[in-house]
């Protein structure tokens, strides 16, 4: 049987209200998640409300669904950003929100603040710097220094997901609580980029029980072929790890001294930042 375009149209309405996932396609903004946007604008209603707002108010005011709206607010409350106050109080933000800010900020702070001993280090030793974070259970590179022109550095995508096989990765894993440190690994899996990639729990923990006893992490050539690096941690005024520096250089010049010396310089870095911070925050 043959639909008209009367029938697809209903059709096709019942399925922007059935389906919180349906992705909408927009002449004037390009293609948006239907289910990314709807969540959106319940946090914009109850952000603009002055009391906690019950169900059904607020699938009235996002002109959804109750259905389809306490899906929605059920995901949100999961993730911390929106409080259930209690049955007849309704819904109300957390300040998960004001959290990330916050959060954004502090890492923007420290960006700047191991800036110039980064790049001190990188041209001392005339290679690459770098600082991660993690962001969730994602590695990200805040900040950079190149100064070496024949290393091949990996993607910085397929960075977030192989803390398992980066120095800056393996540096903040071994000191999270295993627990942490299990989750972290489970969301982003143990992928093998060469064949000197650590791809077993087992052997993970081993590495970053090394990296614990001798203080600083190697990726050597687990990432990316003719690639080696070096990490260490930064610590706040509390001794907590909130990031990780690392150098790169090229696995040409990977003798047992040049290691060690970039080693060196690497660990004095990163207990100097620590150091600074420990002042700083006092």
């Amino acid at each position: 049987m043959s639909i008209g375009t009367r029938d697809l149209d209903e059709v096709t309405g019942r399925m922007a209200l059935e389906s919180p996932d349906r992705i909408e396609f927009r002449d004037d903004r390009g293609r948006t998640i239907q289910s990314v946007g709807r969540a959106l604008t319940i946090i914009e209603i109850l952000a603009d409300a002055n009391e906690p707002l019950a169900l059904n108010e607020i699938a009235a005011l996002a002109q959804l669904n109750v259905s389809t709206c306490h899906h929605l607010v059920a995901t949100l409350v999961g993730r911390g950003y929106v409080l259930h106050a209690g049955r007849n109080r309704g819904y109300m933000l957390s300040s998960r929100l004001n959290e990330l800010v916050d959060m954004n900020s502090r890492e923007i702070d420290l960006g700047e603040f191991v800036r110039p001993k980064l790049t001190a280090l990188a041209e001392q030793l005339v290679e690459s710097a770098q600082m991660a974070v993690l962001r969730g259970t994602n590695l990200v590179t805040q900040l950079r220094a190149d100064y070496a022109t024949n290393v091949r550095e990996a993607d910085e995508f397929k960075k977030m997901t192989a803390l398992h096989a980066t120095a800056t990765g393996k540096a903040i894993l071994a000191w999270l609580p295993e627990t942490e440190m299990v989750r972290v690994i489970s969301q982003n899996g143990l992928t093998a980029y060469t064949e000197r990639t650590i791809t077993s729990l087992s052997g993970l923990i081993e590495e970053l029980r090394n990296v614990r006893r001798n203080g600083f992490s190697v990726d050597d050539q687990e990432l990316e072929k003719g690639v080696v690096c070096c990490g260490s941690v930064v610590r706040d005024e509390k001794g907590a790890v909130i990031a990780s520096i690392s150098v790169t250089f090229a696995a040409e010049k990977n003798s047992d001294a040049y290691r060690s010396h970039v080693i060196k310089r690497v660990v004095q870095c990163g207990r100097s930042l620590s150091d600074q911070l420990k002042v700083s925050r006092a």
